[in-house]
């Protein structure tokens, strides 16, 4: 149990205190009295809201309890239980209304408004399920609803009726030498995805001239490459209609690291983007770091595939 008092002002400490405990998922049992099932996860929850507090100039207590009378454990445990069930009938019904009006995703913008919409939902349900307790019910109709919702994505994308460019077979991909996060990543998403039999050159910066049948991509006036706020990722995904949620996680990670703009906020960056710099010093050669960026990538789409990200 956490209890706590914040300086009255600012204003935004108390929304700053109230956001991170909804965060861990704490039930407010008073205004300033926070609970937890007991753990060594919700202890150090808890002790880390404690220190932001009290940097900010405010008091906090940490303590054990066990409640016989009134808020009973057994009622506290039926309040987590509610609690998640609401936030898993609203993802469902979120997917169900995203569902309705999934095929009219009209090109590669509104395609890739579609998924950035599934990618929060397939956030807001790996958070509620990491606070799931107590034999909350629910995760399996969210799971199952978001996936009904990203196969009638992938149907559009695979039928090719919505503006999808036709996927290229065994063409040679040109980007610039010294391949770090978005074209060691847009080299796997075009391996994985779009052109499994492609081939790969890594050309200077300038004094390069196109030959005939190359794709340029994350280059200087290349067919795919950056557009807007778009890392070159991105707009692959949306040119060839790529409808996967695990794969939006992965380009949310893609586009703050090479863009530095903390747009998404995916707590995974600074790890992606250390391993990444650790194979750009190991592996002078492109087509090594494209090997081990393979390889990468490949363990961190799957980590979303299994975790539904």
């Amino acid at each position: 149990m956490l209890t706590h008092q914040v300086p009255p002002s600012p204003d935004y400490l108390r929304v700053k205190t109230k956001r991170r405990l909804d965060q861990v998922g704490a039930l407010a049992l008073r205004p300033s009295v926070y609970v937890l099932p007991k753990g060594d996860e919700a202890l150090e929850d808890f002790e880390w809201i404690r220190r932001e507090i009290e940097r900010d100039g405010g008091e906090a207590t940490i303590c054990e309890a066990s409640f016989v009378d009134g808020a009973t454990d057994a009622r506290l445990g039926g309040r987590f239980r509610s609690v998640r069930e609401r936030e898993y009938e609203a993802i469902v019904g979120a997917a169900r209304e995203l569902k309705a009006v999934a095929g009219g995703a009209n090109g590669a913008r509104g395609f890739a408004a579609m998924q950035r919409r599934i990618g929060t939902l397939r956030r807001r349900l790996g958070t509620v399920t990491g606070l799931a307790q107590f034999g909350a019910q629910g995760r399996e109709a969210a799971e199952g609803a978001l996936a009904d919702l990203e196969a009638v994505m992938a149907s559009t994308s695979s039928g090719g009726a919505r503006g999808a460019e036709p996927r290229p077979s065994g063409r040679t991909w040109v980007t610039r030498q010294g391949v770090k996060v978005d074209r060691m990543a847009s080299a796997w998403l075009i391996r994985r995805f779009i052109d499994a039999t492609g081939r790969f050159r890594f050309v200077p910066a300038r004094g390069y001239e196109a030959l005939g049948g190359e794709v340029r991509y994350d280059m200087f006036e290349g067919e795919y490459t950056h557009e807007g706020d778009a890392c070159t990722f991105e707009v692959l995904m949306a040119k060839f209609e790529l409808a996967d949620g695990a794969l939006l996680a992965v380009a949310e990670i893609v586009h703050d690291i090479d863009c530095k703009d903390e747009k998404f906020g995916r707590p995974e960056v600074a790890g992606v983007a250390s391993l990444i710099d650790g194979i750009a010093r190991r592996h002078p050669s492109d087509e090594a770091r494209l090997e081990r960026g393979l390889e990468l990538f490949d363990d961190l789409y799957g980590h979303f595939r299994n975790a539904k990200a």
